[in-house]
């Protein structure tokens, strides 16, 4: 639409950039909201599997009774897994591997193992693992709002900076159409297309400093590679 609009070739490919990082420039707090979120839901289901595994539960049976009180941001996810398990559809150490990749989370993925271990017999005092794993979850979600307040000031700055850039280069277009006649000729485009490529390298480095690496998976994957391998 810029594109036509404008008839410049380079804005419409500058537009269509911009359109595809929105969510990286303006949607990277909501994201990291959701993620630490799920974090603080794995840890309070892990601190339910230990206290029910505690009280003289099997496994299964601990995974089916914490299904539906399990934090909303996992309840189904969870659910899905215990439906699966009472309607005898798999074993639970084939349906976690599917609860990792529900999960999608690297928390999740030291949760999904420590009870793909104890399903196979492999693990002692589960209670004792999935307490520490709750802890060390806890303190993930505690350092990562301690990260996203440090960042707060950047991630402000990051888009008042391109929401001022944006709303100049509107008005220009829409109001000042002449003063930005010479980007019409070959050399404006290539002209637009230099400065272009600046402020997109500028916005990049803005996002890139005011958000959070999370680290990757280590479970990604692993239902297929158990299919395949049987």
């Amino acid at each position: 639409m810029v594109g036509a609009v404008t008839r410049w070739p380079v804005g419409g490919v500058l537009a269509t950039a911009l359109f595809a990082s929105w969510h990286a420039l303006f949607g990277q707090r909501s994201s990291s909201d959701a993620e630490i979120l799920r974090i603080e839901a794995i840890a309070s289901w892990t601190e339910m599997l230990r206290d029910t595994i505690a009280a003289a539960s099997g496994l299964e049976q601990a995974i089916t009774t914490t299904a539906e009180i399990a934090p909303g941001a996992i309840r189904s996810d969870v659910m899905a897994l215990a439906t699966r398990i009472e309607a005898r559809e798999v074993m639970l150490s084939e349906g976690l591997p599917d609860l990792a990749d529900a999960l999608g989370d690297p928390t999740g993925d030291l949760v999904v193992a420590a009870l793909s271990s104890a399903a196979e017999r492999r693990a002692r005092n589960l209670a004792d693992l999935l307490g520490a794993l709750a802890a060390s979850a806890r303190d993930e979600a505690g350092m990562r709002l301690r990260v996203q307040a440090g960042r707060a000031r950047v991630a402000t700055t990051a888009r008042i900076v391109t929401s001022c850039t944006l709303l100049l280069g509107g008005g220009l277009v829409l109001f000042k159409r002449d003063f930005l006649a010479p980007y019409g000729t070959t050399e404006g485009q290539v002209v637009l297309a230099i400065v272009g490529g600046i402020f997109a390298l500028g916005f990049w480095w803005l996002a890139r400093m005011s958000g959070i690496s999370s680290p990757e998976r280590f479970l990604t994957g692993l239902h297929h590679r158990e299919v395949a391998a049987g």
